[in-house]
């Protein structure tokens, strides 16, 4: 062993938890270690290559409005962008990148690189160094010791990985790297529960073989967009996906070879991943359904490599290529590398405290999906947050908690800290209770101040934040006090998009709450002075047509807040706790929740607990007051 270096932080893993919570805690000021097992496969998507997607996509957006970097990365290297739900209210929108995955790796790579305080290292790390319950370091297998009192383990599926295609296994992580065993037998030794999970991903194929003409295109839009908030240039040569379909034929191959799947042979294997199922487990539980969708998504620009969504599977490799051959398209479609299933650790996240801190090893964190999580977006996530906050710890400041309120963030880690997760955690619209005021197009407007105080947003990005929430603030008021008379011009502009006729004056806040109105036509009746931006105008009409429903909202919120802030004593025994069902108490003290709010959450614990907790921790204040 040797002495390699002191830091403030380390963080194991260079995935996509690993560089935002390396890129954050350097940002925070912290001297910061990032390790990897192989520094040319930095922020690597070893499953589809894109970013985004409903609720993923508004995650994206809140990364960026608090300093991070995904999606101003997916700006630069995107094939194609589109915003989904478009025929659907604000609260389901969200954007979707087909991302060149090289360009990315690379983009990501130059960043971490160039940012100040942070240092990128290759090495596996072997073991943790701990005294007394407190981190200290880690040791490669080098036996370089690299020291710090906060440590982010960001290891991915590389936990015991191990392949599967039909019969065949070996140890491996993702894309046959090498997989991390020795980490994982420790964090066991040390007591913490692991589970074991699956995932898997589909074949590629060689574009130059594939018959596009069979399939249908799927261009991206033609109106620019980006996720961060800071993207000015944008990337107008998109490059099309494709769609084609499975059939009967396709399913009876499946069912005649299902026993020779990896997943279906019998033997015990991890749960796998309920909302992004392999073509096995869609053909086993939707087995009424005559087709499935396979998307063909480009992975660069300059490669032939075409990835097959929908089709992830472990069947055996002569079986996918069979497969293929029955979906139009890609009947003589080459197999340049062939889908497998991965089993991984993963640690149960009910271990952690919401700052993502270890409750075992103080100074521990761990951030993606190693804490049962599937998704570069959920993993990217966890890993600023867990930057964030290793940071804090390390230089005496504040931790950042954000609520469900504010942030899918905050649903997220919620869900992971209080409820845990049997199968691979995906964030859903339908997991965030206030998706009204979640929305991908006002991320900024709820985290950038966070961002800004946590020290991740530049003087420069916090000013221009100001100046739109003026002019948002300014506009609203305007349409707010401005009267639109009913005046021939006006009643024809009116009819003109299929509204009633004024039969009085209104205003032209009341006139844009009609479903009818947008603000395009706001702006013809009462002009603005001058042209304002596209993202102001957008959140205007959202405030104004919402209003009641947003409103009704922050009530719950404020409701469900009470609850929040009434704190639970780190010491407090459930135990002593008289009438709470077994259940709960054994919840309860697994969980460890930090507020009334959290413990409400926690599976297992009924309202009636919920009460009685409340009465104890009343009658232990007013206990409090009489002594002193």
């Amino acid at each position: 062993m040797y002495d390699a270096g002191r830091y403030d932080v380390i963080v194991i893993g260079a995935g996509h938890a690993g560089v935002e919570a390396g890129l954050a805690a350097a940002k925070r000021g912290a001297k910061t270690l990032m390790l990897t097992l192989n520094l040319d496969l930095i922020a690597f998507m070893p499953c589809n290559p894109s970013v985004g997607g409903p609720a993923k996509g508004v995650v994206v957006r809140e990364i960026d409005a608090l300093g991070g970097h995904m999606g101003k990365t997916i700006d630069k290297t995107h094939i194609q962008m589109k915003l989904l739900n478009t025929s659907k209210g604000p609260a389901v929108r969200a954007l979707r990148a087909q991302a060149d995955k090289v360009l990315y790796q690379q983009e990501m790579k130059y960043v971490i690189e160039n940012q100040e305080n942070l240092t990128l290292r290759q090495g596996m790390v072997e073991k943790l160094l701990i005294e007394d319950d407190q981190i200290k370091g880690v040791m490669t297998e080098t036996k370089a010791c690299y020291y710090a009192d906060q440590v982010i383990v960001t290891t991915g599926t590389f936990m015991r990985g191990k392949v599967l295609i039909g019969d065949i296994e070996y140890e491996s992580g993702p894309n046959n790297q090498r997989p991390t065993i020795l980490l994982s037998e420790q964090l066991e030794e040390l007591g913490f529960e692991l589970v074991r999970f699956k995932t898997g991903t589909p074949m590629r194929v060689n574009s130059h073989t594939i018959d596009y003409s069979k399939t249908e295109i799927q261009p991206g839009d033609e109106v620019p967009r980006a996720f961060s908030y800071e993207t000015t240039e944008f990337i107008t040569d998109q490059i099309p996906c494709w769609l084609t379909y499975t059939g009967e034929v396709t399913h009876q191959i499946i069912d005649e070879n299902l026993q020779k799947s990896a997943m279906y042979s019998g033997a015990e294997r991890g749960a796998g991943p309920r909302y992004c199922p392999s073509i096995e487990d869609k053909i086993v539980r939707f087995n009424d359904k005559p087709r499935h969708q396979v998307f063909l998504e480009p992975e660069g620009r300059k490669t032939d490599e075409v990835y097959v969504q929908g089709l992830s599977t472990s069947l055996p490799e002569y079986v996918q290529k069979k497969l293929l051959e029955t979906v139009p398209g890609l009947e003589n479609a080459e197999i340049m590398r062939a889908g497998y299933a991965i089993e991984y650790d993963a640690v149960v996240p009910t271990q952690l405290w919401p700052t993502l801190e270890t409750k075992k090893i103080a100074g521990l964190y761990t951030a993606g999906q190693i804490n049962g999580t599937s998704g570069y977006e959920e993993a990217a996530a966890q890993g600023i947050m867990a930057g964030i906050n290793a940071a804090a710890q390390a230089l005496d400041k504040e931790p950042l908690i954000l609520d469900r309120s504010q942030a899918y963030i905050g649903v997220l880690i919620d869900d992971l800290v209080t409820k845990g997760t049997d199968e691979p955690y995906r964030l859903l619209t339908s997991r965030a209770e206030y998706r009204l005021l979640l929305r991908h197009d006002n991320a900024d407007l709820r985290l950038t101040d966070i961002g800004y105080d946590m020290e991740m947003i530049t003087e420069e990005r916090y000013a221009m934040f100001n100046r739109k929430k003026d002019l948002i603030q300014d506009e609203i008021a305007r349409l707010e006090k401005t009267r639109i008379k009913p005046t021939k011009e006006i009643q024809e502009i009116i009819e003109e998009i299929g509204g009633s006729q004024l039969k009085d004056g209104i205003l032209a806040a009341d006139l844009l709450r009609r479903p009818e109105v947008k603000y395009d036509t706001i702006k013809r009746i009462v002009p603005t002075e001058d042209q304002l931006p596209e993202d102001v105008e957008e959140q205007v009409e959202i405030h104004i047509k919402y209003e009641g429903y947003i409103k009704k909202s922050n009530q719950q919120v404020e409701k469900m807040r009470k609850m929040e802030n009434k704190l639970i004593p780190d010491h407090i025994n459930y135990d002593e706790v008289h009438g709470l069902a077994t259940e709960a108490q054994d919840k309860l003290k697994e969980v460890r929740p930090l507020s009334v709010g959290q413990a409400s959450r926690i599976a297992g614990v009924n309202p009636a607990d919920v009460s009685i907790l409340l009465v104890y921790l009343e009658q232990g204040m007013r206990s409090k007051v009489s002594n002193e």
